[in-house]
């Protein structure tokens, strides 16, 4: 018995959760499913309704009067979602109707379903891998019409097909290589070290192109991080509400107006932007000015890139230098070239938008005042990223993704020095299987039920 297995037979009551968002509505959607199915249809409904056909049908209380009248379809396993047995149930949208209809359900012998657990259940049941499961939920979130149809290529298995015919390859290339361990003594060599080699360059390269499309898939899900910090009234909570296009911040000429974060969601061109305003970094002795800054730092360490706004009219270098030296403050933001220097307000000197580079950091010249410079700022961040606005080929993904994938890369380079360096090929043999499983990961051919449970607890529930 398999994990998958173990996970079923634990768990195989019927489940049911409302399929629909809480709330008024025309129409609900009530979805069971389980082995329990068909009994709970003969006592909700009066009988089993035709296999995958609509039926107007009562929906019964205990006691035979009507709860509710709408549809009910029946897909008897294994041709459903889950693979089991499901009931969907549609009827009228208020939440009186909906809390008696599936307390009728769970008294008639089904639980009430956890979060994802519909879609987990498809998985376990294989009616989808990993990759499809976590593209439902991508597909619902999807902020963008680029991210929605990236999701729905994963969905439709274009990831999943990429990460298989990667797989498959290192599955024959590894059983050819342990056959010529085994009949080693006999002198039959399946294969030559220049075959082998020719192969890992080719999965390697294939790993690249996937790799480029999966950060492009991960970028329109989950967007940057950038946190705007630098001294106080630089014009910093300026940048964010001409970024979002809102008085998101409060603006004065005071210092420390911004004591606690600000967080704004902006998106440009199918890319968002999670943007953080933060506390002016400055000495203080003021106790809320102190814990502002400390969120600050919190910020900073957690960004993607840290926007440093500086005011162009000030000798702005002297302070950044500060700074760096402030080692109880900083540890690497100031070597792991996140940073990118703001130099705002350039309406004031009568200057052009431009981008320069002071200090090895690329600087940025700009107006939050105005707006100039602006459009320059988010094409640097595009470039910076490799974003493209081009949807086409591109897929759903999470950094769980990249990171198999770049574990798979580092574990196929060494097999390939091993290989070089004339090691056994047992150890080669073994660098091929750890790459075989970070492959497997991201179907879940090869997972722990921990990820599992991390993964589908992120679902809505009825999903």
């Amino acid at each position: 018995m398999n994990n998958f297995e173990a996970i079923l037979k634990k768990d195989n009551q019927t489940i049911v959760a409302l399929a629909t968002s809480h709330g008024r509505a025309g129409v609900a959607v009530i979805r069971i499913s389980g082995s329990n199915v068909q009994p709970i249809a003969t006592q909700l409904l009066g009988h089993i309704p035709k296999k995958r056909v609509a039926e107007y049908l009562s929906f019964l209380a205990e006691d035979g009067s009507t709860i509710d009248q709408g549809l009910g379809l029946y897909f008897p396993a294994p041709n459903s979602f889950t693979g089991e047995d499901v009931l969907e149930l549609q009827g009228h949208g208020g939440p009186v109707v909906i809390d008696c209809l599936l307390k009728r359900v769970i008294q008639l012998g089904a639980r009430l379903a956890r979060p994802g657990e519909f879609t987990e259940r498809a998985f376990l049941n294989s009616k989808i891998d990993l990759v499809q499961a976590e593209a439902i939920s991508d597909l619902i979130d999807a902020e963008s019409e680029q991210a929605a149809r990236a999701a729905m290529r994963s969905l439709q298995g274009d990831f999943s097909q990429h990460i298989t015919q990667m797989r498959d390859t290192l599955i024959d290339l590894r059983a050819r290589l342990e056959a010529s361990i085994d009949f080693s003594e006999e002198n039959i060599d399946f294969l030559k070290n220049t075959e082998i080699t020719n192969k890992l360059h080719f999965i390697l390269a294939d790993i690249q192109k996937v790799k480029n499309l999966a950060k492009q898939g991960s970028l329109l899900r989950e967007g940057i991080s950038l946190a705007i910090v630098g001294p106080p009234n630089a014009g910093k909570s300026s940048l964010l509400n001409k970024l979002s296009a809102q008085e998101s911040s409060i603006v004065t000429s005071f210092a420390g107006t911004t004591r606690d974060v600000i967080r704004e969601k902006i998106q440009i061109e199918g890319l968002f932007l999670n943007v953080v305003d933060t506390a002016g970094l400055r000495i203080t002795t003021d106790e809320i000015e102190t814990e502002g800054i400390k969120r600050t730092l919190a910020e900073i360490a957690k960004a993607d890139f840290i926007l440093w706004v500086v005011d162009h009219t000030t000798t702005w270098i002297g302070d950044l230098k500060f700074w760096k030296e402030q080692q109880n403050f900083f540890e690497n933001i100031f070597i792991d070239k996140r940073i990118i220097i703001i130099r705002n307000k350039i309406d004031l000197k009568q200057e052009k938008a431009s981008i320069d580079k002071e200090m090895e950091f690329d600087v940025i010249k700009l107006s939050a005042k105005t707006g100039e410079g602006l459009t320059l700022l988010c094409n640097y961040l595009k470039k910076r990223i490799g974003f493209t606005t081009s949807s086409e080929g591109n897929f759903s993904a999470r950094r769980r993704h990249l990171e198999a994938l770049m574990n798979t890369e580092v574990a196929l380079s060494n097999g390939l020095l091993k290989l070089k360096e004339n090691h056994f090929p047992e150890l080669l043999a073994e660098d091929l299987f750890i790459a075989q499983n970070y492959l497997g990961e991201i179907t879940g051919q090869f997972t722990t039920n921990d990820l599992l449970e991390k993964i589908f607890s992120s679902f809505c529930i009825g999903k």
